[in-house]
């Protein structure tokens, strides 16, 4: 599927229409998802032993019963088709070490909402193992060839996506800080909430603040009243997400500085420049919220189905990769293709595809200017948990 195309009268704020609209940007130009997701790669590779763990206390079944795997929130890159195999090859190992005569058939199921370029990901995907010839262990160790059955599952992971007690793994990574809306208070101009001047919360007013924790609690919520639903008695869920390691809900950390310090100039800058109001700039909030150890904990054990093994801060590093680091223009175009990539097809929804190169222009020559500083400090912290069913 393509990205919507820009669209200046389009609000963020409505949840149907950020459903419609919300994607990590597709294609494979410069800017795409795809060709600026090294950083979560790397990310997701130093947290392996901790997914292993998880998958370590999954329940195994007979062989005759097929494994299935859901990622949530997959995009559009290769990062997730890496984890799937990940979590297939170690699954395989435990079969076998348990004695049993062979291993399952795996089903892969990758889930994001419907305006994600699914074309992208299925184009990378290898081509199917032969499963009519040998065994499976034969089909698993076929070079260049996947070892599961691949769908594409389009929707909201805020509602339900799967049959009952169908999935045996549930694995997000990078995804669950994504609210399903902006608060409708923070756009509202009477409201106290009003995130006025800014397009993020890092720094705004602790009312609004406290509507974006509100807003992503009652989405976690959601999301974990629909998987006690779908997954299989005695499957497991390995989640990650962007985390902050304050407890103000106003500092949000890397998220923060992604957001809330060039990009937030840089939309300044098409204010004052006049190519945009200031009320075009205010009804813009990106709605990511980067929660606490205790946010996320709170939900856990309010929602009842699920029992924490693990959950900790996990330091993921920088989200900026960058061949030459003391090329100062290097890092701001690494800065504005990594922010463009999460945000691009929002702002292009709501300023159009002209004003949004202009603006990512600008975050690229803010960037630039402070490089060596944001280098030092980027740094993505993040909410790592392992959950099973009680």
């Amino acid at each position: 599927m393509a990205p919507p195309s820009g669209d200046s009268n389009v609000v963020v704020s409505s949840n149907v229409k950020l459903e419609r609209l919300l994607s990590m940007k597709g294609g494979k130009d410069e800017a795409s998802y795809a060709n600026n997701s090294q950083a979560q790669a790397k990310h997701a590779r130093s947290m392996l032993h901790l997914l292993k763990e998880t998958l370590d206390g999954v329940e195994l079944s007979m062989p005759e019963t097929p494994f299935v795997v859901a990622d949530l929130g997959c995009s559009s890159g290769n990062n997730t088709i890496f984890i799937v195999n990940v979590i297939i090859e170690h699954i395989t190992k435990r079969y076998e070490a348990s004695g049993y005569s062979g291993v399952p058939e795996f089903s892969a199921f990758f889930a994001d909402l419907p305006s994600n370029d699914f074309n992208t990901l299925f184009q990378l995907l290898p081509p199917l193992a032969n499963q009519g010839v040998g065994s499976m262990e034969e089909c698993l160790a076929s070079t260049g060839h996947r070892p599961f059955f691949a769908a594409g599952v389009p929707g909201s992971f805020y509602r339900r996506l799967f049959p009952a007690k169908s999935v045996d793994v549930f694995y997000s990574a990078f995804s669950l800080h994504w609210l399903s809306q902006v608060p409708e208070i923070v756009l509202d101009k009477s409201s106290m909430a009003y995130n006025k001047g800014k397009i993020f919360i890092h720094g705004a007013n602790k009312t609004a603040a406290n509507a974006y924790r509100k807003q992503f609690q009652t989405d976690l919520a959601g999301f974990l009243k629909m998987r006690s639903k779908e997954m299989k008695k005695g499957g497991s869920m390995f989640i990650a997400l962007l985390g902050r390691t304050s407890e103000d809900p106003t500092d949000q950390g890397g998220a923060g500085l992604l957001f809330g310090t060039h990009f937030q100039d840089a939309w300044d800058d098409l204010v004052q420049e006049g190519l945009i109001t200031s009320e075009k700039r205010d009804d813009f909030n990106i709605p990511v919220y980067a929660p606490s150890l205790q946010d996320f904990k709170e939900v856990v054990e309010a929602n009842g189905s699920f029992r924490i093994k693990k959950l900790e801060v996990f330091q993921g590093g920088s989200p900026l990769v960058v061949s030459q680091p003391d090329d100062a223009a290097e890092v701001g175009r690494a800065l504005a293709n990594s922010c463009r990539s999460v945000s691009g097809v929002l702002v292009d929804a709501h300023i159009g595809d002209k004003l949004g190169d202009e603006l990512f222009l600008r975050v690229a020559n803010r960037a630039a200017y402070k490089a060596e500083e944001m280098l030092e400090k980027l740094q993505f912290f993040h909410i790592v948990a392992s959950l099973s069913l009680k």
